[in-house]
């Protein structure tokens, strides 16, 4: 399934009302020094009729991201030092989150809004699908040719898939998280929405620090991904989640370009 969310009007906020929003849902945003990128995550999720709650895992920032919370009262902040990369991080979310579902958010996204979390959080609100995944802007060429970024960060899951496995997670390398959950999701065979949403992108490591410690840092994502599962593995893993991806239905030769879920 492919949610176009920056054409629909179907996808604002407004749409969401306690009453009708089944699951609860837990939304966990790990920031490592982005105080300067993390405002316009924080207004998109901030009092969100979707969201039960909002934590932001703060990984041994050295940025005014504390400073920056104090105006976002009824968001939770978990702070550790040393920083000890994203996995951990999310794993103290994942520990301390009560909802029914949780979502994933990088917090280096730019051109999110409310309506992007909306659409994010209608598949598995509607149980029209099991997981949803974010497509964004600039995920890789393949990805968007294909229809499924196997690493994005914003994605929406049972929280049931991982209970319990916070500790593992917290052994985990630093970039092996996304790889984790994907193998957690193949096991139980659930069902994954992707939701475009072509007006955003992360933004990419060469742009915090420079082209050369940029390029190292994706290069350790990778390698973080192979001690997760081999090369071979991972090859594996996203043929078997492409498998488990709802696709937009067809009538005759004309494709359907939206589906309002609600």
């Amino acid at each position: 399934m492919l949610i176009e969310s920056d054409s629909l009007s179907a996808v604002s906020a407004r749409s969401y009302s306690p009453s009708r929003l089944a699951p609860r849902i837990s939304c966990i945003v790990c920031a490592y020094n982005e105080a300067e990128r993390i405002k316009p995550i924080l207004d998109a999720v901030n009092h969100h009729p979707a969201l039960l709650e909002v934590i932001v895992v703060d990984d041994g920032s050295t940025d005014e991201i504390k400073s920056l919370l104090e105006a976002y009262p009824d968001i939770r902040l978990l702070s550790h030092t040393p920083n000890r990369g994203k996995t951990y991080a999310l794993s103290q979310g994942v520990a301390a989150a009560c909802g029914d579902y949780l979502m994933f958010l990088d917090a280096d996204l730019a051109g999110v809004t409310a309506e992007h979390i909306s659409a994010l959080a209608r598949p598995v609100a509607t149980g029209w699908a099991d997981v949803s995944i974010s497509l964004r802007r600039n995920s890789l060429a393949l990805y968007r040719l294909i229809g499924l970024d196997f690493v994005s960060g914003e994605r929406v899951i049972p929280a049931s898939l991982i209970a319990g496995s916070f500790e593992t997670m917290e052994r985990l390398p630093r970039w092996g998280g996304e790889a984790y959950i994907n193998n957690l999701i193949c096991r139980e065979g659930l069902s994954i929405a992707v939701v475009d949403w072509p007006a955003v992108s992360n933004v990419r490591k060469y742009e915090k620090v420079g082209f050369w410690r940029g390029m190292w840092a994706e290069i350790t994502m990778i390698c973080d991904a192979t001690r997760v599962l081999s090369p071979w593995g991972l090859i594996g893993q996203n043929l078997a989640l492409l498998r488990l991806v709802r696709r937009r239905p067809r009538f005759g030769n004309a494709r359907v370009r939206q589906i309002e879920m609600v």
